[in-house]
């Protein structure tokens, strides 16, 4: 089983597939060829992956942390980044360690179509997680 590992506020964070909450892949244009084990690799073989403090309304919907001190906002853990398709078959992403160009240029040479947006959310207080892919405009 896939899983990635790191550190906040001297916690260790193990995401796998056993504590994905949410994996929402675009309703309209989804990605076909990209799996949560998959997304899990690529944060894995990246090295400069960095999760950003983010805060949203609504608690944690596995520990609700927050929710009994009536919290107006959540803290959780998110990182983002990009995943590069042709028509829909996921192709490379932004983090991928073979990649050796930009978007703009392998869209010129018909490698890739479309781009998509990856949201990775962490609770800190659990570690549960939530991906979401979400298509872009280009």
């Amino acid at each position: 089983m896939e899983q990635y590992t790191f550190s906040y506020d001297g916690k260790e964070l193990v995401l796998h597939e056993g504590n994905c909450i949410e994996f929402y892949n675009d309703e309209e244009q989804p990605v076909e060829g990209l799996s949560l084990p998959q997304i899990l690799q690529l944060l894995k073989e990246y090295p400069d992956v960095t999760f950003d403090l983010e805060y949203y309304n609504g608690a944690c919907p596995s520990c609700l942390a927050g929710k009994e001190e009536k919290a107006k906002v959540f803290k959780f853990l998110a990182y983002n980044f990009s995943v590069y398709t042709l028509e829909r078959q996921y192709v490379i992403s932004s983090i991928s360690k073979d990649k050796d160009a930009t978007f703009s240029q392998m869209l010129k040479h018909g490698k890739v179509d479309n781009s998509y947006s990856v949201s990775v959310v962490v609770c800190p207080s659990c570690g549960d997680y939530s991906i979401e892919i979400l298509e872009c405009e280009v």
